[in-house]
């Protein structure tokens, strides 16, 4: 491998793709180069370039220059409105993104894939637990499965290699992230505080008591750079998680205690609802207590938090075969949503 090393991150302002290109930058030896629709509103060693990866002509104009790549870390996603018109638009895209690159890189070593637990069907409903990387997908469509089986093709006899990790519920900070667990909870409490409310599940009862998982991004990003480095773990899946399980109701009270607040009795209600009018409330908590003007539609995505609570059974998957071929990375789920918490009043994103 080069001593110096040039990684393309798709998707590169997302809750995954900044925590890597971050980690990048402090770990030196690599170029950086982000592909995102939208440029950076924050200090970035790497290099963007705005791209539409839905535009064949797009991407070749804009990626056929890069000559020198040797890694390719996607971690992009397209939501679309029902889960069958999810498989075009995000298979397009990865395809988009690793043809223009591969066929002006020579050198190019390894394309590393984000998948998830929806692979299993995790947000379907139970489903086989603890989930294993060679158990099969969900009833097609699935687009992880499709982005997988495509890459797969497409390194057939090549000289790169391949890796996929499947996180669960990443955790981290991102503007405009659909997928952001953390933010939600850290803007909700301080929005009940404001009103001068306890600090209530407002998920399902069941999904109170299930047993849960989550990824911190960090962790995620140090198992990222081991796919794209390590022989251990050429062409392979991987499922990823903090390496602990934990309910919902075991770690709220933590959650009050760091906020300052009482627990109050479980209380389900549909954030995406509840939260839609408190654009005004939350501007005024940021003059308040100066924070971060960020826009309020930006800082939380209140249907992805309704997901999340209203999941009644439990997410459980096996991470045996990731330790087993040599990365032995953990941390504890419950320390790490306080450190997140913390470092979002550092950052002045919540008081």
């Amino acid at each position: 491998m080069a001593d110096r090393k040039k990684a393309v991150v798709v998707g590169a302002l997302g809750v995954i793709g900044r925590k890597l290109i971050e980690d990048l930058g402090r770990r030196g030896g690599w170029e950086i180069v982000g592909l995102s629709r939208r440029s950076p509103d924050f200090d970035s060693p790497a290099t963007y370039i705005s791209v539409d990866l839905l535009d064949r002509a797009d991407a070749e104009a804009k990626l056929g220059g890069l000559s020198d790549v040797t890694h390719i870390f996607y971690c992009a996603f397209q939501a679309r409105p029902t889960w069958a018109e999810h498989s075009a638009p995000n298979l397009a895209m990865l395809v988009n993104a690793v043809e223009p690159i591969e066929k002006a890189s020579a050198g190019l070593e390894h394309v590393h894939l984000i998948e998830g637990n929806k692979w299993y069907g995790s947000h379907l409903g139970p489903f086989k637990t603890p989930a294993r990387e060679d158990d099969p997908p969900h009833m097609l469509p699935n687009f992880y499965y499709d982005q997988e089986m495509w890459l797969r093709a497409a390194q057939k006899g090549k000289k790169w290699t391949w890796t996929a990790l499947r996180p669960q519920t990443v955790c981290g900070f991102a503007l405009g992230n659909p997928m952001n667990i953390t933010t939600c909870i850290a803007v909700y409490a301080t929005i009940s505080k404001e009103l001068g409310l306890p600090l209530r599940f407002p998920g399902k009862p069941g999904a109170y008591e299930a047993v849960y998982q989550v990824c911190d991004n960090q962790h995620l990003a140090n198992a990222m750079v081991w796919c794209g480095t390590d022989p251990n773990a050429a062409n392979n899946t991987f499922n990823i998680t903090n390496g602990d399980f934990f309910r919902w109701k075991n770690v709220w009270g933590q959650f009050a205690r760091f906020f300052d607040m009482e627990v109050g009795d479980l209380q389900t209600i549909s954030l995406t609802d509840f939260m839609a009018d408190k654009g005004p409330l939350w501007d005024s908590i940021v003059e308040k207590y100066g924070l971060q003007k960020i826009p309020y539609k930006d800082v939380a995505a209140w249907p992805f938090a309704d997901y999340v609570f209203g999941t009644d059974w439990d997410v459980m998957t096996d991470t045996l075969k990731l330790r087993l071929h040599g990365f032995h990375d953990c941390l504890r789920t419950d320390e790490m949503f306080l450190r997140i918490f913390q470092e979002f009043r550092d950052m002045k994103v919540v008081p």
